[in-house]
């Protein structure tokens, strides 16, 4: 089969949607499927795409207002000439605007279905425009809605978002499909030459957390629970693999608490390097509440490390109380989370009862399962998508004809301005009501 995936963000940024995209890029091609990654160019984007075949960049704004994004630029035909020549069966999006739009049309010119993956909840990152934040978040939680009703069909990455899109009045069919996680390479780390390489001795607890060290990643939060434990427990760490604008505060309340001199940073790792890292880690600690997945609770747990999080979306998917881990209330507090990592700190016995249920968990977000339920949903969408057009007495063979290909850009292009239309219209009413 032959996919073609349009996404705002693909490596080299570093970010759990790039990450997510990549797993099943690879893990399709190695069962024998053609993909085509449609995304724009990134600083060092080069150096990674000269590893990685079928990758066609478009041509973008980079660091985005002093942002890791990059803002792409419309360039008539660029992509339509390079979608002509790849010839998909299905066309993938990733996100709801941007390139997501240019995935809508690619599939609509084509008479090709779209499936679009939510991996984002979008109204969570808006603190960083400077705007009406209230405002901006009903905008963002909208469009994707909007475009969601555009396609074909919608992969949630968990529970928790399936259930979020229904009550927001989603109808589509929508399938759960996790990003899988890659047990043998996560279980093969060496956390021992990690501990080393830092100064950490062997008796000493590792409190770990990793991701991208941003305001939505509520880290303010866990850097404080984080504190009050190690304080408490001077023979403990707490390790930050990752890199972001919030490293600063972090840093400035483990001064605070008086304990900087057992706070390490690593910055952003990856390969070998991050799987070290988990295995170098007693128990994982997550606060997030913007999650549609968690991916990094997965890889956790692939290293056999319990994790300790507050409940929220994607998370509760994961972690089963008292089974993998600890599930926290969202309203618990930082010196409530504190006590908790202190008690098992005292009590090591929880993290041995917790370990079965960790790897259980984990084979339970195998990349193979994953992977498998994606390509039996694109054999099951190819073909439904053509029995409806057959069923509608159109021929899939028209994409070849040059006058229905412009009928079928100029509908595309009405359906989005009506879908961004209805986006605006729908959220002023929405902050009418409130």
């Amino acid at each position: 089969m032959r996919i073609c995936m349009f996404t705002n963000t693909y490596l080299p940024h570093v970010g759990g949607v790039a990450r997510s995209i990549y797993t099943f890029v690879s893990d399709l091609r190695a069962a024998g499927h053609s993909v085509l990654i449609v995304a724009p160019v990134y600083p060092d984007c080069d150096a990674h795409d000269t590893s990685e075949e079928d990758i066609l960049r478009v041509p973008a704004i980079t660091e985005m207002n002093g942002s890791e994004f990059s803002l792409r630029l419309p360039v008539p035909f660029f992509v339509s000439e390079a979608i002509e020549k790849f010839k998909p069966d299905i066309i993938h999006s990733h996100h709801p605007y941007l390139m997501g739009d240019s995935a809508f049309r690619a599939a609509r010119q084509r008479l090709l279905p779209l499936v679009f993956t939510h991996h984002t909840l979008y109204e969570e990152y808006t603190h960083h425009l400077n705007m009406d934040v209230e405002a901006v978040q009903q905008f963002a939680a909208n469009i994707s809605t909007q475009y969601a009703a555009l396609c074909d069909h919608i992969i949630a990455p968990s529970n928790s978002i399936l259930d979020i899109l229904r009550t927001r009045g989603v109808d589509k069919q929508i399938s759960v499909i996790p990003t899988g996680v890659d047990i043998p390479f996560f279980s093969g780390g060496n956390g021992n030459a990690f501990r080393k390489n830092h100064n950490i001795s062997k008796k000493t607890f590792v409190i770990g957390h990793v991701g991208r060290l941003a305001a939505e990643k509520n880290l303010e939060f866990l850097a404080k629970a984080a504190a009050g434990a190690v304080k408490n427990s001077p023979d403990s760490r707490f390790l930050v693999v990752g890199e972001g604008p919030v490293r600063e505060k972090i840093q400035t309340i483990f001064n605070a608490h008086h304990v900087a001199d057992r706070l390490i940073f690593t910055g952003s790792l990856s390969g070998k390097a991050l799987a070290d890292a988990y295995q170098a880690m007693d128990l994982f600690v997550f606060s997030s509440f913007s999650e549609t997945q968690g991916m990094v609770l997965t890889e956790a747990m692939a290293a056999s490390v319990p994790v300790m999080a507050l409940d929220g979306p994607g998370v509760r998917d994961v972690i089963i109380d008292e089974h993998n881990g600890i599930l926290l209330p969202g309203q618990t507090t930082p010196d409530e989370f504190s006590t908790q990592i202190k008690n098992t700190i005292a009590h090591p016995e929880r993290l041995k009862q917790w370990k079965n249920g960790v790897m259980e968990t984990a084979e339970r977000f195998s990349r193979k399962n994953s992977a498998d339920t994606l390509t039996e949903l694109y054999t099951t969408l190819k073909a439904r998508h053509k029995e409806s057009l057959s069923a509608r007495g159109e021929n899939p063979d028209r994409k070849t004809d040059a006058w229905n290909a412009i009928l079928l850009g100029i509908e595309a292009e009405w359906d989005l301005m009506v879908e961004k239309t209805k986006t605006v219209i729908e959220t002023l009413n929405d902050l009418d009501t409130k």
